[in-house]
């Protein structure tokens, strides 16, 4: 019976995962960030997250810091920026990186129920300029007060849940986008994650 509960359980969570909808983590060295921005992904119905480290390996996450929501987020790593945008825009999504400055868009006036990627800088440095060159789209936050930008995580946690409210207001998470015979292999998949 618990079995039975639990595979519905994970039906239903796969039959609202968003695969039309990433995030692009750049250089992000803090576990604890890299792993709070999964928690959110994974609230949000994201499936799967890009990882692009140039400078360092991918960090070691705990079993706590990351409350399991690693099991439920896919990851797929680069060494480049190019490359990941290349394999983005070959699956057809449009780039968005996150920056302040002159001629970013304010998140809130895109349409994020489309194919899209947000790119996420790292902790000093924020974007690179390449990852800023290459994208389709520069993209801010607006910003009220002194401080003029946002942890990596909660910057994750307020562009995933703009897309999430618009995505809701569409419908986008009552019908799965998955055809059957990939949502059963994906519940196959995570039932072997128990």
């Amino acid at each position: 019976m618990r079995t039975d509960r639990r595979l519905s359980r994970l039906r239903t969570v796969l039959e609202k995962r968003q695969p039309d909808l990433t995030l692009v983590m750049e250089n992000i060295h803090d576990p604890h960030n890299v792993s709070a921005v999964l928690r959110s992904c994974d609230a949000a119905g994201v499936l799967q997250v890009q990882l692009v480290y140039t400078d360092t390996a991918i960090p070691e996450m705990g079993p706590k810091s990351s409350a399991s929501a690693r099991k439920w987020v896919e990851r797929r790593a680069f060494t480049d920026i190019s490359s990941c945008y290349a394999t983005l825009r070959r699956e057809g999504f449009a780039i968005c990186a996150t920056r302040l400055g002159p001629g970013a868009r304010n998140i809130y006036d895109l349409d994020m129920t489309r194919r899209i990627a947000f790119v996420l800088g790292n902790e000093h440095a924020g974007v690179s300029d390449a990852a800023a060159e290459q994208a389709d789209a520069i993209v801010q936050i607006p910003m009220q007060g002194m401080i003029e930008s946002l942890n990596v995580s909660v910057a994750a946690a307020v562009v995933l849940f703009e897309a999430v409210r618009q995505r809701l207001a569409t419908g986008q998470y009552a019908q799965p986008k998955f055809a059957p015979e990939e949502l059963d292999r994906l519940l196959k998949v995570w039932a072997m994650k128990e």
